[in-house]
């Protein structure tokens, strides 16, 4: 039995790395305007996060 590395593509770590920027700076633009009360803004950080991070997902399972 053989084993062997199963490394990824460039395309699929360059665009993991990207959504996954993506979605920390929604992440983070979540976190202050939460803490600043600005409830609108927060949820739109929120669900800009959760998108980045299904996208992220997808992209793994789709070039890997």
């Amino acid at each position: 039995m053989t084993d062997s590395m199963n490394t990824g593509t460039d395309m699929q770590v360059g665009l993991a790395m990207l959504f996954g920027a993506i979605s920390l700076v929604a992440t983070l633009a979540m976190l202050g305007t939460g803490i600043t009360h600005q409830q609108v803004l927060s949820g739109w950080g929120f669900a800009g996060s959760v998108l980045a991070g299904s996208i992220l997902i997808a992209v793994i399972h789709l070039y890997g």
